[in-house]
């Protein structure tokens, strides 16, 4: 066994991938590529805006350039890969790369789901409790808030990555996956998991389940709040942003729970690389334009700076 597991350990994967070598493929490769480079572009942009500008210099657009910066880890982390299997033809991906793959998508998938608990928390603050703002939310507690969603993410991500590796893995080493991800990692073990599946359904209600509810939770609190407000404009307003960071929220729990918190027997590949592409993917693109564009401060500091460095002085 030892001697088996040894090798398996200098075995390479095979990524089946999400494309085939169709017609149709083409275009979604196509169409995968144009978001990955818009998802860099509105996080990279969104990270500047909140750097040079002053009066983004507050707690919620603070955890907001956390948020864009996992979004760009996440998605560099496994786009490039997928475009230089397509181009290449070889979807072989070493133990190592493998490794790595599955410790920084955990690490970054678990740390945003704590992100985005506390980025509730922050407005349930600044809402509900608008005196008291500046004592519950200031620059200390939103570094420490930002801080420990990193530590924990990395400390969760290290244990899972150390245990699904080391399984010994029998017979087919093809991964029916688009990255290496560990329901799907699971699947071509040859020994019992089930212990460990305990361990990930734990890590679930931690990660997942909690912060989900708090969020839930913090917004019900919002809502009860914005309708108390005599503005029927502050109240549309009110109800959009929030209408829209929830749609947000459910995209990216709802497939990460749904793919998460399942025994391994009910996984079937087609399903899980469909609910993945939601909180891989399609989430970092949207964050940017759901938590930012659409705020008045964010277009207003966007308006200073193309101003001050593109456009002509008079």
């Amino acid at each position: 066994m030892m001697e088996f597991r040894n090798q398996s350990y200098s075995s390479d994967f095979i990524l089946l991938g999400l494309f085939s070598s169709s017609q149709t493929s083409l275009v979604f490769f196509s169409l995968l590529c144009i978001i990955f480079v818009m998802t860099i572009t509105e996080n990279t942009l969104m990270i500047l805006l909140i750097h040079m500008n002053l009066r983004l210099h507050t707690p919620m657009y603070f955890l907001l350039s956390h948020l864009s910066f996992m979004d760009i880890f996440h998605i560099s982390n496994i786009v490039p890969r997928m475009v230089v299997d397509f181009l290449s033809g070889n979807r072989t991906i070493s133990f190592t790369a493998c490794g790595f793959q599955i410790f920084l998508s955990l690490t970054l998938l678990g740390g945003e789901c704590l992100l985005l608990a506390a980025m509730s928390y922050d407005r349930y603050v600044a809402i509900c409790h608008p005196l008291r703002y500046p004592i519950l939310m200031n620059e200390y507690v939103s570094s420490l808030m930002a801080a420990g969603s990193w530590l924990v993410g990395i400390i969760n991500s290290t244990i899972h990555t150390t245990y699904a590796l080391h399984f010994p893995f029998c017979g087919s080493r093809s991964i029916d996956h688009f990255f290496c991800e560990v329901p799907a990692m699971l699947k071509l073990s040859c020994v019992d998991t089930s212990h460990y599946e305990q361990g990930i359904y734990i890590s679930g209600i931690i990660f997942l389940i909690i912060p989900f509810s708090m969020i839930f939770a913090s917004y019900v609190q919002v809502l009860l709040s914005v309708l108390q407000m005599k503005s029927s404009e502050a109240r549309r307003k009110s109800f959009s942003t929030c209408s829209f960071h929830m749609i947000a929220v459910l995209m990216y729990y709802g497939p990460f729970i749904f793919t998460y918190m399942r025994p391994k027997s009910y996984h079937t590949p087609g399903q899980d690389k469909f609910l993945a592409i939601f909180y891989t993917i399609f989430t970092p693109t949207l964050n940017p334009v759901i938590y930012s564009f659409r705020n008045k401060d964010v277009l207003a500091a966007m308006k200073s700076m193309l101003e001050n460095n593109f456009l002509p002085k008079r």
